[in-house]
């Protein structure tokens, strides 16, 4: 995409005149850019004289619908070899000089779509059966030991009980699972809302009984516990338990990353793991690597970016950002040669297609190309 381009398309989106890619893309460069101060029209003369001053002051009047809390130093800056560098904290702004860029070879092939995930899972009940959930249409899904389940006009499914049987209920546990490129939001029996990340598995009661609520998450999910004083409720997840009584959290436990992390955003939550037990507070990660346990202070918007339908990166190494997306496009990630040591800071939208997020990536010096559904990373 040339300079002149890029303008285009910005001018084009501050008329409305985008297809839904054009705007994603559009909005993922923004989610780098703090914007300035209104600034006057462009005409193509300017246009000439400045291209990149004015690609940046052309960003600076783009209003999307959503808020989110940007890094106010990243910046977007205009490509020299026919593309358009985007995010630069992602791109390390230290490491990114004139020369730099100018070694820098735009590939002309086009690759293979990987769009992005959506609302998908499986609901797995009492008996064994399974609801594909993306598919089943809203109303009544199932009634399982007494307890309704239902799917919200807004894909959401919750439970209700209408029997009275205690005893059967307690034995009755459902799961959910989000496959790769799926993810999924439910309401427990209690009133707890929970958003479960791609390729996850939650397991839980239809109804909570006796003195605790107790959970089995495997990945990741976003949690905001309905308040009981009296049942603590319980999060179990690769070797650590996490208790709350009320409160916003996420837990990140994936088996193949190489720590669970749990991040507190309002209340108060302990963790417990080999006999230890830690208490954080807000805007507070513990996380749980080797069996040690480690507390520190962090940017609770990283943890829940997920759910809010962006990628953050805080000085990720490349698998780190690939494990990410690989769990969201449902790909493989396949690593040849030497990879170099690079690390990516920034937000962006999870709504646009893989090809369109790894151009961004590739301006790091990391080269890629795309096999079915394989990125194949190369030095």
């Amino acid at each position: 995409m040339s300079k002149k381009d890029a303008a285009d398309l910005l001018n084009r989106y501050l008329t409305g005149n985008v297809t839904a890619d054009e705007k994603a893309l559009v909005e993922s460069w923004y989610v780098n850019y703090s914007k300035n101060a209104p600034l006057p029209d462009i005409d193509d003369q300017q246009l000439e004289d400045n291209q990149q001053d004015n690609l940046l002051k052309l960003l600076a009047k783009i209003r999307p619908r959503a808020k989110h809390n940007y890094f106010r130093y990243i910046k977007v800056a205009a490509a020299v070899s026919g593309f358009i560098i985007v995010s630069l904290t992602l791109l390390k702004p230290l490491l990114f000089d004139k020369k730099q860029i100018a070694t820098i070879k735009p590939v002309h092939t086009t690759p293979p779509p990987l769009p992005p995930g959506g609302n998908k899972a499986i609901l797995i009940l009492s008996d064994g059966s399974s609801i594909a959930l993306s598919d089943a249409k809203k109303g009544k899904l199932a009634n399982d030991k007494g307890v309704q389940i239902n799917k919200k006009a807004n894909g959401q499914i919750t439970y209700s009980r209408n029997g009275a049987n205690a005893e059967q209920q307690a034995n009755a546990f459902n799961t959910v699972i989000t496959p790769r490129g799926g993810q999924y939001q439910l309401v427990l029996s209690d009133g707890t809302k929970v958003w479960l990340n791609s390729a996850s598995s939650l397991k839980y009661p239809v109804t909570f009984t006796g003195d605790k609520r107790e959970i089995e998450l495997s990945g990741e999910a976003y949690f905001e516990v309905a308040h009981n004083q009296h049942k603590p409720f319980r999060v179990i997840s690769n070797g650590q338990v996490v208790e709350v009584l009320g409160t916003h959290f996420n837990v990140n436990a994936y088996a193949d990353e190489p720590a669970a992390k749990t991040t507190l955003l309002e209340g108060s939550v302990k963790v417990q793991s080999n006999g230890i037990s830690k208490t954080i507070k807000p805007n507070e990660q513990i996380m749980l690597k080797d069996g040690a346990m480690s507390i520190a202070k962090v940017d609770v918007n990283e943890a829940v970016a997920w759910k809010n339908g962006f990628f953050y990166f805080k000085d990720d190494d490349i698998k780190s950002v690939m494990r990410q997306l690989a769990r969201w496009y449902n790909v493989d990630i396949k690593y040849e040669g030497e990879i170099p040591q690079r690390e990516f800071s920034g937000e962006i939208s999870k709504n646009i297609d893989a090809s369109k997020l790894l151009a961004i990536l590739s301006f790091e010096k990391i080269t890629y190309h795309i096999e079915n559904k394989t990125i194949i990373i190369k030095p």
